[in-house]
């Protein structure tokens, strides 16, 4: 969903929570995402918005060092979120999906490498189950060869396990 708020509103509400001076929040969550600082893991990642997230996003799903499949996940018309029970359109593809050729082998063969040293984890596998969502941010009508996908996340606490039992 989308929401509009002031930057105050929105600082205050990744430090405080709820609270008079945040404005009203119709999202779910609680805030507080910046309680007890770094010590305490609160932080914000600074992303920019890649505009073409309408078009949906590429969750790949793996095991280890595996794809397993890959999930595109298409937001509802208007929309910009493609989570659950939104009204958005998961389309399943197998891990060799020859659409997105491309990504899959710079993913697993180039960059997989150096995710975990990125994230200050070095010597540590990659979890057992896990996720990363792709936003295609080429413009429009560049080849499939040449374009240019960036994490929007990685995920290993929710990996929508259900779909798989």
């Amino acid at each position: 969903h989308a929401e509009e708020h002031t930057v105050a509103e929105f600082i205050e509400f990744c430090v405080r929570g709820r609270s008079a001076k945040s404005g009203t929040w119709t999202s779910k969550g609680v805030g507080k995402y910046l309680e007890g600082g770094r010590a305490a893991g609160g932080q914000l990642v600074d992303q920019r918005f890649c505009p073409r997230i309408v078009e949906g996003e590429l969750r790949y799903n793996c095991v280890g060092d595996s794809l397993v499949g890959i999930i595109h996940k298409k937001p509802a018309e208007g929309g910009i979120s493609a989570v659950g029970g939104t009204g958005s359109i998961y389309t399943y593809y197998g891990p060799e999906e020859p659409k997105f050729a491309n990504l899959t082998k710079n993913f697993l063969e180039r960059d997989l490498p150096y995710v975990m040293p990125a994230l200050g984890l070095s010597g540590e596998p990659v979890p057992l189950w896990w996720t990363t969502d792709f936003i295609n941010s080429s413009e429009p009508g560049t080849a499939a060869e040449n374009e240019t996908w960036i994490v929007g996340e990685f995920n290993c606490s929710c990996v929508g396990i259900s779909k798989c039992l």
